[in-house]
């Protein structure tokens, strides 16, 4: 255990009481509307961005649509003096390898990278969608503008480049345009694989499909709704950590779980007037999106997207049918919402890539005891740790402490049976990790 120092009392005293940091407000307020809205125009503007579409076309297809949003990462990172590493990141998908892989195509995924300045191998992802299709998901001829699915996604990923690369972080930020998501998953898949063959190091992934509309096919409105799906647990877990969370809990407390928690504590604490809502589910019911195969790899991953969707205008031929206009078109797009939803995710890429690392080897022990103890490894560039807590039955971190720069604390008087706990990271700026879940017993 470390000594406890006045100079790390004083900053648990001072994290303790203040849990905001005024740049994150700056960040929110830099976000545009007009932005977002001129991007989404472009996009849905190239007509179809199938995977399948043109790719020769300087107007038309998918090919002019990844062009283009090259050309803007670029002209983003020309503005931060050379801040952005851009480049194709692609994968060759054979003819039949599903009934939406008509053909051989390249899916092309474009990559934004902003290098950390002390932990560059430590990645948190934004990512949008680049394709669209209409009904019949092997059309990739006829119009398919694809304005909120997925053009919204997209925008909000450039225009959060814009604002954050004006910014200096400790940990990597990728901005991700991928492809292929309507015809199964494939830019993910790709790109998650690429990462493992990289040996990143990945906090999370924000996918982000569909931040556009608040008019629901069930006639809801709402442009403050907002939800945030999440796997409870990995799907790479060993048979021992099946074994172990059936004594010990944790069914609810995988690393996406814990992602998502995060994204709904930092969006109440600086953008209170948003409703973020924890959807206990990988995705929609029956439906998919592209955080999923980062979750197949055994990363953290969640899908931050519109509450109320609107099925009359996904994946639909444009028409008009007894009185019902049909498509996603642009004028069904609400921009200051995906401004609102753009936000919510700079926010939360800042706030994680200012944190130092999670803790790592988080042990729990207390049986039979009035006390819960933890301990954890020390993780570099963090001053100081914080333990959480929580009802076995509540969706969030409810209670929490500053506990100092040490490596082991004791709850007094907090019976180890009746909550969940985890353990947080704190850097000298006051921004904390993601929380830890206990994965080890102290005996």
């Amino acid at each position: 255990m470390k000594k406890i120092t006045l100079l790390t009392m004083f900053l648990a005293s001072l994290f303790a009481h203040s849990q905001t940091d005024t740049k994150i407000y700056d960040i929110i307020a830099k976000v545009s509307s007009e932005r977002i809205e001129k991007d989404i125009t472009t996009l849905a503007n190239f007509g179809t961005r199938h995977t399948l579409s043109d790719t020769v076309s300087n107007t038309r297809g998918i090919g002019a649509a990844r062009r283009w949003i090259t050309s803007e990462f670029e002209t983003i990172s020309k503005d931060c003096n050379d801040c952005l590493e851009v480049f194709y990141q692609k994968n060759l998908v054979k003819q039949g390898e599903n009934r939406r892989i008509t053909k051989d195509v390249w899916v092309v995924n474009v990559v934004a990278i902003q290098r950390g300045t002390k932990y560059p191998n430590r990645y948190i992802i934004m990512s949008g969608d680049i394709d669209s299709r209409i009904s019949d998901p092997n059309n990739f001829t006829d119009d398919a503008p694809g304005a909120n699915d997925n053009a919204s996604g997209m925008a909000g990923t450039l225009e959060a480049a814009r604002v954050l690369s004006q910014y200096e972080f400790e940990n990597s930020i990728i901005y991700l345009g991928l492809s292929g998501e309507e015809q199964g998953l494939f830019g993910g898949k790709g790109f998650a694989e690429y990462a493992k063959e990289q040996n990143w190091e990945l906090i999370g992934v924000f996918n982000n499909d569909m931040i556009g509309n608040i008019k629901g096919v069930d006639g809801v409105v709402s442009n403050t709704d907002f939800r945030i799906f999440s796997e409870p647990v990995p799907p790479t877990e060993t048979d021992r950590e099946r074994m172990a969370r059936r004594f010990y809990g944790g069914e609810v407390d995988g690393i996406s779980r814990q992602l998502a928690r995060y994204v709904h504590k930092t969006t109440q604490t600086y953008m209170p007037e948003m409703n973020p809502m924890l959807i206990y589910r990988l995705d929609r019911f029956g439906r998919g999106g592209h955080h999923r195969p980062f979750n197949d790899a055994g990363f953290a991953g969640i899908r931050i997207m519109e509450a109320h969707e609107n099925y009359t205008q996904q994946h639909q031929d444009i028409r008009t049918e007894e009185g019902i206009e049909y498509g996603d078109k642009l004028k069904f797009v609400n921009f200051d919402y995906a401004k609102k939803l753009t936000a919510v995710n700079a926010i939360n890429l800042a706030s994680l890539a200012w944190a130092p690392p999670a803790p790592k080897n988080v042990a729990i022990g207390g049986i039979v005891e009035p006390s819960a103890k933890l301990q954890w490894e020390p993780v570099e560039g963090a001053v100081a740790y914080k333990i959480y807590w929580r009802d076995t039955t509540s969706p969030t971190w409810d209670y929490s402490r500053v506990v100092g720069d040490v490596t082991a604390f004791t709850l007094e008087g907090i019976v180890i049976d009746n909550y969940f706990f985890g353990v947080a990271s704190v850097g000298a700026n006051g921004h904390e990790s993601v929380v830890s879940f206990p994965n080890a017993i102290i005996r």
